[in-house]
C-alpha cells in the first residue's frame, strides 16, 4: 500500500452526515480549519425515516435563515411537514399540527427529505475557506497522545496520516472514536432495530404531509410509520426495543409486511401501493442512559454519541445541534490552548443540560406506551377535545408542557373530562 506524509489540522471530523456536516458548518462560523472525511462518496443513501425535524430547522436558521426558504423552494426533494397523525393500539387517530399558528409560518415547521438529498445538500453549504472535505476515506486507526490525535486513512490502495489538536467522531453507530472512548457494548434496552422501506402509491396520505405514527399492539413498546415523501413516495417502517426484538424473536420485516397486508387501517391504503428497492435494516443507538461524550482531544456527535430520541427515533435534530454545541466548545478550546479530558467535559456537561430533561421525558413515554389503554384513552379525549390537542401542540416546543404526560394525574383528569 502506497503511503503519503502526514498532514495536520486543528480539528479532524470524522464522517460527514448531519452531525458531522453540522460540526463542520458551525465550526467554520468560528473561524476553525478543519477536515472533514468520509468513507463513502456522495450523494449517497443512508437508512434512515427522513423526518427533519424543528430541531433541525432550527439548526439550519442559526446558520442562515435563508437556508430555510432554499428547502422550502426546492419541493422536488424537500416536503414540508406540518403535524403528526398519532393512531393508537385501539385504531383510533387524532391529528396534531407542529403549531398552533400554522397560517401565520412563513414556511414549514419540519421537513421530509430523503438522507441522499439532505446529506448532499449540506455539503453544498460547506465554506471552503475553513473547510476541507475528502471523501472515499476510510478511518482505520485512531491513535491519541496528550499532544495530539493521529488517524490513519485508507483511500485507493493509498494510506494517509493525518494529525489533529481534536477529533470529532460523527461516524455513527459504530464509531472509530467511540471505541477509544467507550467500550462498545450494545445494550439491548436502549438500542432500537429499525426496517425501512420506499413504497409509491400509498393512499389517504395527509395533504399537508402529516407524518403518521401508528401504535399497534403488536408493535408496542414501537411503532409502524409512514412518512409521506416528494413525487408520490412514502417512507415505510417499524422500530422497536432490540430487547424486545429478541425476546420476542421477532421477524421485523415479515411483521411490518403482514401488517401493510392485513391491519384493517392499513391493507386498503396499500393495495396499490409498490415496493421500490429492498427494505433495510439498520440499528439505532439511544441516549436513554448517559454515556461518555468527550476525553483527552476527543468529541462525540451524533449517532457515535448514542443521542437518538428513545421515543420517536428521530437522531438528524440532536445529531445537529451537538455538531453545534461541538463547535461552540472547541471554539473556546482553541481560545485556551486547552484540549485535554477536563477541558472538553464541558461538552458533555452542555449536551445533557440541553438534552437530557426531553431524553429522559421520551424514556418515560417509551415505557409509558407499552400500555395500550393509556395510548387509547389519550387519542380518544385529544380527537374530541380541541384544548387537550392544542395543549399536545404545544408540548413539540415547550418540555414542560411535554413533561405533563409524565404525571399520573394527567391520565386521571382525562379519565373524567
Amino acid at each position: 500500500m502506497g503511503h503519503s506524509s502526514s498532514e495536520h489540522f486543528p480539528v479532524v471530523i470524522l464522517g460527514a452526515g448531519p452531525a458531522g456536516s453540522g460540526t463542520a458548518l458551525a465550526l467554520a462560523r468560528q473561524g476553525i480549519r478543519h477536515l472533514l472525511v468520509d468513507k463513502a462518496v456522495f450523494p449517497r443513501d443512508k437508512i434512515c425515516g427522513d423526518a427533519l425535524s424543528g430541531k433541525v430547522v432550527q439548526v439550519l436558521r442559526n446558520l442562515d435563515p435563508e437556508w430555510i426558504n432554499e428547502l422550502a423552494s426546492n419541493q422536488s426533494e424537500f416536503v414540508g411537514s406540518y403535524g403528526v397523525r398519532f393512531v393508537s393500539p385501539g385504531g383510533h387517530a387524532v391529528d396534531i399540527p407542529f403549531s398552533s399558528n400554522l397560517a401565520s409560518l412563513k414556511h414549514p415547521p419540519g421537513f421530509l427529505s430523503r438522507r441522499l438529498h439532505f446529506d448532499a445538500w449540506l455539503l453544498k453549504k460547506l465554506d471552503a475557506t475553513y473547510t476541507t472535505f475528502r471523501q472515499g476515506w476510510e478511518a482505520k486507526s485512531l491513535r491519541v497522545t496528550p499532544e495530539q490525535a493521529e488517524i490513519t486513512f485508507h483511500q485507493d490502495g493509498q494510506e494517509h496520516v493525518v494529525t489533529a489538536d481534536v477529533v470529532v467522531g460523527a461516524d455513527g453507530d459504530r464509531s472509530l472514536v467511540n471505541r477509544e472512548l467507550n467500550t462498545r457494548t450494545i445494550d439491548p434496552g436502549h438500542y432500537c432495530a429499525g426496517i425501512r422501506a420506499y413504497y409509491r402509491n400509498v393512499q389517504g396520505l395527509h395533504a399537508d404531509h402529516f407524518i403518521e405514527l401508528h401504535f399497534l399492539k403488536e408493535f408496542l413498546p414501537g411503532y409502524l410509520w409512514i412518512f409521506p415523501m416528494a413525487n408520490g413516495m412514502a417512507n415505510v417502517g417499524v422500530g422497536m426495543l432490540s430487547s424486545e426484538v429478541s425476546h420476542r424473536r421477532i421477524d421485523l420485516k415479515a411483521m411490518m409486511q403482514h401488517a401493510i397486508r392485513q391491519h384493517p387501517e392499513l391493507h386498503a391504503r396499500f393495495a396499490h401501493a409498490e415496493l421500490e428497492g429492498d427494505v433495510r435494516g439498520w440499528g439505532l443507538p439511544l441516549g436513554s442512559v448517559r454515556r461518555k461524550l468527550s476525553g483527552n482531544r476527543m468529541m462525540l456527535t451524533g449517532d457515535a454519541a448514542s443521542l437518538i430520541d428513545p421515543f420517536t427515533g428521530e437522531g438528524i435534530g440532536n445529531a445537529m445541534l451537538s455538531g453545534e454545541v461541538a463547535a461552540g466548545i472547541l471554539h473556546k478550546a482553541f481560545a485556551q490552548g486547552e484540549f485535554d479530558s477536563t477541558s472538553l467535559a464541558a461538552y458533555d456537561a452542555e449536551i445533557y443540560r440541553r438534552l437530557w430533561p426531553e431524553i429522559r421525558l421520551s424514556r418515560r413515554m417509551q415505557q409509558l406506551s407499552r400500555q395500550a389503554w393509556l395510548f387509547d384513552l389519550v387519542v380518544r379525549k385529544a380527537k374530541k377535545n380541541p384544548t387537550l390537542r392544542e395543549t399536545i401542540t404545544c408540548m413539540f416546543e415547550d418540555i414542560d408542557l411535554r413533561d405533563r404526560f409524565r404525571s399520573p394525574s394527567f391520565y386521571f383528569k382525562l379519565l373524567f373530562q
